[in-house]
């Protein structure tokens, strides 16, 4: 008979079991906090136009880069909190922190904002920490030390951030180019290495899901998370106006045009239940990257098996 190899030296058996025990204990931690499990489809009509990322064909429609078209619908039709996790797909996504299939988790609280979801993220990160860190908030990853704990947080602003370090202003005389390229270059090295960042206050054309800030319309309700280096979830205060959000798709897709991509069809029945959705925030979370911080992972091919 032959061997069978052990689960914890295995490299696919042990992929297997990190991401079972990573799914269960966020179904716990929802659970606990009384937010539905969902599932909405994985292929779908039309994703949201966005500039740099390109869906997956699926004739007759695509593979979907989030599901948060679809979760949004479900709010618009009466549903409570509600959190997915599953898979989703971009192409050309390719390296040691990418893959073009990957695992999004996305919820959404009615009636919240980006900073309500702020708060789920800081305790459910902590919640994961425990539960792989034997009870701990802090451990080491690649051999350097990291910490998940709420109160580690740290909240920085985007127009200081490029401001201070890359010397100009992203507010009003924003750059789409330059500011991609600063982004990588010049402020994702210089965030703090240990604890998880929040960034916020996006410029308003680098968020085209999100509402403006009431206060100054140059910015958007949006915040993205990063620990180590690696970013690690996006969050909106989410935008309900469908005929604004047309114009976001339309800009898009002149963004897609210009940078020579084919441009993307309008879901047209999401614009339409667009107009009843309740105020919201909603909060993307790449699910490899958490668990390589979890698992001291150097590569997403260690926690993504058969991919």
């Amino acid at each position: 008979m032959p061997t069978l190899p052990s689960p914890t030296t295995d490299p696919l058996w042990s992929a297997t079991r990190l991401r079972a025990r990573l799914f269960a204990a966020i179904r716990d931690f929802f659970a606990a906090h009384g937010v539905l499990e969902v599932d909405t489809p994985v292929r779908i009509p039309a994703n949201a136009p966005e500039a740099n990322i390109d869906p997956v064909p699926a004739p007759p429609g695509w593979l979907r880069t989030s599901p948060e078209l679809h979760m949004k619908r479900l709010l618009a039709h009466g549903a409570p909190a509600i959190f997915q996790l599953g898979p989703c797909f971009r192409a050309g996504e390719r390296g040691p922190r990418h893959r073009e299939e990957f695992t999004l988790l996305e919820w959404y609280r009615p009636g919240g904002d980006e900073f309500t979801v702020l708060d789920d993220l800081k305790a459910l990160l902590e919640h994961l920490a425990r539960a792989f860190w034997h009870g701990r908030t802090a451990s080491t990853w690649q051999g350097r030390p990291i910490s998940l704990a709420a109160a580690d947080w740290r909240l920085l602003r985007i127009p200081d951030l490029f401001r201070d370090l890359a010397g100009w202003d992203v507010l009003d005389h924003f750059d789409p180019d330059r500011f991609d390229l600063d982004l990588v270059d010049k402020i994702e090295p210089a965030l703090p290495p240990s604890c998880p960042v929040a960034l916020l206050a996006y410029p308003a054309p680098v968020a085209a899901l999100a509402r403006r800030d009431d206060a100054d319309p140059r910015l958007a309700r949006r915040w993205e998370a990063y620990l180590a280096g690696m970013e690690l979830a996006n969050a909106f205060c989410e935008l309900t106006d469908p005929a604004e959000q047309r114009a976001r798709f339309l800009a898009e897709n002149a963004s897609r045009a210009r940078l020579g991509h084919p441009t993307a069809p309008i879901d047209e029945d999401f614009l339409r239940d667009l107009a009843s959705m309740p105020p919201a925030g909603g909060i993307a979370l790449g699910l490899e990257r958490v668990l390589m911080l979890l698992a001291d992972a150097p590569d997403i091919a260690a926690v993504a098996p058969f991919r």
